[in-house]
């Protein structure tokens, strides 16, 4: 057989490249129709579940069909008996007054709640050892076993005056016996126990608390070391009276920084946060006028506040960056102390008293966020617009009433002229929908309408009776 016949092509040419599926179709050919692609049908068993799922906006579509005007429509005093509609109006003139004050005084209050303010009241501080295994306790103990065990403790002198403290019925507590009810009784540990709860820790106002030692020449290096703790109470062990330093690092939101000497000359104090010495830098240069006339920004320094920046002239916010040289943490409060362990001190002991300042929360501002975060205000502004809803409701179903009351009553005195003027009001509107025409009368008018409004039966039907209705046919 005759080997199959290689298609030859000219000069050793390589095939043409085929079309790659890839490749853009070609257009239908003249013709032919383009066929559609199908269409997936829906399950009819999802089409209810379909139509049942809420649309995301159908809740403000629903609020912006509530209505929401309640005032009463002008006119409607003449046709209602008494006098509801000025006592309404003056129900609503009072309400806005009071909307006003309430919304100005809410906004007093969350203006006050966001700033800082610290009140200062005087802290108590009781400093206090006990001893054990003294030689003049116990004339067994071995030399080197006596212990000291040393207390410190504080309170706020002025917690009685505290408002955000519940006062306590002294005289119902004093006079309340073995016939008291039980429930009285509960109910005053539960008042007892939210007191307890309310008062703040001593080392609350605290970070931290150590005890520094003065080095007598025969105390052993365990007993003089430094004392850092959590618990203000610390036991050692020595028999001989040892001189202490407590240091007290106060703990303080916002932080207190110690000014320097350049930058207290300008404020005026030597203690201060961040925000204030931003803001009592903006206080002297608006005093002393060192802004530029036109970059309100940029500050002209004088002799202080180069002793502060070392610059002639700088820009406003660059002054929270560049205080940072001059604060330095606060000094803790030190405190000596004798830790005495001799007999003729514990026959009648007496504390170490001293009074310090420490900083608290405003008491008013506790009492401002209670009442901003009351889930009795929520309660009691969702009935408030539940009302309002109520009388928005109300209000337009009576311009309703009072629409109808009008169209009835006019009809009622003159018929003739009422209708005629009714009828002109129609056409008019019928010359809006179909198109301006000057002759309305005309054939071109006739043709438009039923051109336009004679493609569907029932729009035949109502075009002819208003063309009837005003004579045209």
């Amino acid at each position: 057989m005759n080997a199959p016949m290689q298609p030859n092509f000219a000069r050793g040419f390589p095939p043409t490249a085929q079309r790659s599926p890839a490749a853009p179709r070609r257009a239908p050919a003249p013709g032919a129709m383009p066929m559609p692609m199908p269409q997936h049908a829906v399950n009819p068993q999802y089409m209810p579940v379909q139509r049942a799922m809420p649309h995301p906006n159908d809740p403000a579509l629903r609020r912006s069909r509530k209505p929401t005007d309640k005032n009463i429509p002008d006119g409607i005093e003449e046709v209602i008996i008494g006098e509801g509609v000025e006592q309404y109006k003056n129900l609503r003139d009072l309400e806005k007054r009071l909307d006003a004050a309430v919304v100005r005084k809410r906004l007093d209050i969350q203006d006050s709640i966001s700033k800082t303010v610290k009140k200062y009241r005087t802290m108590r501080i009781w400093i206090t050892n006990t001893v054990e295994s003294q030689p003049w306790q116990d004339a067994s103990s071995t030399p080197g076993s006596g212990r000291y065990k040393v207390r410190i403790e504080g309170r706020l002198l002025d917690d009685n005056n505290d408002p955000t403290i519940p006062e306590n019925d002294e005289e119902n507590s004093a006079s309340a016996g073995d016939d008291a009810m039980d429930q009285d009784k509960e109910e005053g540990d539960k008042e007892k126990s939210e007191l307890k709860k309310q008062s703040q820790r001593f080392s609350h106002f605290f970070k931290t608390i150590t005890v520094d030692f003065d080095k007598p020449a025969t105390a052993v290096p365990e007993e003089v070391k430094p004392i850092t703790w959590n618990k203000p109470q610390f036991s050692r062990g020595s028999q001989e009276n040892l001189n202490v330093t407590v240091n007290l690092v106060r703990d303080e939101t916002p932080e207190r920084y110690k000014l320097s000497k350049e930058l207290a000359e300008v404020l005026d104090v030597e203690e201060e946060t961040r925000s204030g010495i931003v803001l009592g830098i903006w206080d002297y240069i608006r005093a002393m006028e060192l802004q530029e006339d036109e970059e309100k920004r940029q500050v002209r320094c004088d002799h202080r506040l180069r002793s502060i920046f070392g610059r002639e002239t700088m820009f406003f916010p660059q002054i929270p960056e560049s205080i940072g040289p001059h604060t330095s943490p606060m000094d803790p409060i030190k405190l000596p102390y004798t830790i005495r362990v001799d007999e003729d001190f514990h026959k009648e002991p007496t504390p170490t008293i001293y009074d310090i300042r420490v900083a608290v929360e405003d008491p008013l501002r506790t009492k401002m966020m209670a009442l901003t975060q009351n889930p009795k205000y929520t309660a009691g502004m969702r009935q408030i617009a539940s009302l309002d809803d109520q009388v928005a409701l109300i209000v337009q179903a009576l311009t309703h009433s009072h629409a109808r009351h009008s169209f009835y009553t006019a009809l009622s005195k003159d018929p003739v002229a009422f209708l005629r003027r009714w009828v002109n009001s129609q056409r008019r509107d019928l010359e809006t929908i179909v198109g301006d025409s000057a002759d309305s009368n005309g054939p071109e008018f006739r043709r438009e309408a039923i051109t336009v409004h004679g493609r569907r039966p029932w729009r035949r039907t109502l075009c002819g009776a208003l063309m009837r209705c005003f004579g045209l046919v």
